[in-house]
């Protein structure tokens, strides 16, 4: 673990969001603004496609931003993630080879890429530490995002060790928060039940389903704590190992899906179909890394529930969501 003596990327700094439209990389540019930071890059898709790999080469050298933060994934739930397993496998690699291998051509020297706790074997033990990557086989019905996510994580370990780079990565956990994707096809399991909650409360429904047997444990992550910590990092300067992010707290999907209502205010009965799949357990992650220097989650889950209530609710009245 290594903190620079001095920081390395002051607000003067020219700092490049990948994905700057997503939930995360969204949040990230709110957390740099705040913190006083104008000189941000925020390419749209249509201005930067970062799939093209000559585009990215060609931006990142005109721009030489100071910092990279590689926010930009092919992401879904559990339904888009095991039926669209080669796009998840292949966007994903071809996203993070094209900022990590382009930042060090244009001669960029720190960079943040962010990766997600499915990297993780499907039974480690609990809570999970940043030593058990590789330890065991993945779970099954999200493996080809987590093979592309611990190739970046590989990607940069070994530009920093050839190369010289300072190339860190970080793995949040569960994420949610404002612009999060609320299609029932395709979302993950908090924002789901957030938007199922709330139009079973408008048709005066009795019964909300929940797919899985309710049983697997989560940790959830309100994503304006994760771009509070990515910058926290990066302002210390941080060019040491893999380091986790989340609360160092989780719920069952039971529990969950109860905070959903009481918050929602749906008062019918949880159905669980468990002819659905469950995936992964339990995913705890072990933060005493990023809590060693300084950073803890500062949402209550319920709180980051309400707020992205509120988020649904606001976007939808605006005629954003299908």
């Amino acid at each position: 673990m290594s903190i620079a003596s001095t920081t390395v990327v002051d607000r003067s700094s020219k700092v490049f969001v990948a994905g700057a439209r997503g939930m995360v990389g969204s949040a990230l540019v709110r957390r740099l603004q705040a913190a006083g930071y104008d000189n941000v890059l925020t390419p749209s898709r249509q201005e930067l496609d970062l799939l093209d790999q000559t585009a990215v080469l060609e931006f990142l050298r005109a721009e030489q931003p100071d910092y990279v933060f590689v926010a930009a994934a092919k992401v879904g739930g559990i339904l888009a993630n095991n039926t669209y397993r080669a796009d998840f496998l292949y966007e994903n690699l071809v996203l993070e080879c094209n900022l990590v291998h382009g930042a060090h051509r244009a001669g960029v020297q720190r960079l943040m890429f962010l990766g997600s706790s499915c990297i993780y074997p499907r039974d480690c033990p609990q809570p999970i530490k940043e030593d058990y990557l590789l330890t065991g086989p993945l779970e099954q019905t999200n493996e080809p995002y987590a093979i592309a996510k611990i190739a970046g994580i590989k990607l940069c370990e070994s530009y920093n060790l050839q190369h010289g780079r300072q190339y860190v990565s970080v793995m949040p956990t569960n994420l949610y928060g404002p612009n999060d994707n609320y299609d029932l096809q395709n979302s993950h399991v908090l924002p789901a039940l957030i938007r199922k909650a709330q139009e079973a409360k408008e048709r005066g429904d009795r019964s909300l389903a929940v797919w899985g047997s309710g049983n697997p444990r989560r940790e959830f992550l309100y994503v304006e704590d994760l771009a509070d910590a990515c910058v926290f990092l990066m302002q210390q300067g941080y060019d040491g190992p893999l380091a986790n992010i989340g609360t160092g707290e989780d719920v069952t999907i039971r529990e969950l899906a109860q905070t959903v209502m009481r918050v929602v205010g749906f008062e019918g009965e949880i159905v669980f179909d468990s002819s659905k799949p469950d995936g992964t357990p339990r995913k705890l992650l072990d933060v005493s890394r990023l809590r060693s220097l300084g950073w803890r989650a500062g949402t209550t889950l319920e709180d980051g529930i309400r707020l992205s209530w509120a988020d649904f609710c606001q976007r939808r009245s605006e005629a954003r969501l299908r």
